[in-house]
């Protein structure tokens, strides 16, 4: 059974730093391409950062670039997304995802909210 596992949300200041780790089960992880995603309320999910898998190539939204990093340890089979200089608009549900061609796979997703 394949299982994506989301932590490290939680409330932060703006200015401030968190780190999400997306620990996967069940697949060959350094197959995989990765990703972040994130969704606030009434808005669509959309990309925020992307990690291809062999010779890895990164790609990050306009909004976050600069501030945000994504990484993966294959040995741990874990995705992290380093989040710095916060900001409230980027308060949200954030999601991991795994893909191999046509198959992909979600995490259940972890709250990011910035707020003082």
């Amino acid at each position: 059974q394949v299982q994506l596992v989301e932590s490290g949300g939680g409330l932060v200041q703006p200015g401030g730093s968190l780190r999400l780790s997306c620990t996967a089960a069940g697949i060959i992880f350094s197959n995989y391409n990765l990703g972040w995603y994130r969704q606030a309320p009434g808005k669509q999910r959309e990309l925020v950062a992307f990690m291809t898998n062999g010779v890895t190539t990164t790609t990050y939204s306009d909004s976050v670039k600069g501030r945000f990093t994504i990484s993966r340890d294959n040995a741990k089979n874990t995705v992290y997304l380093q989040m710095n200089s916060l900001k409230p608009e980027d308060t949200a549900g954030y999601y991991c995802r795994a893909n191999l061609g046509t198959t992909t796979y979600w995490g259940q997703g972890t709250q990011v909210t910035v707020s003082s």
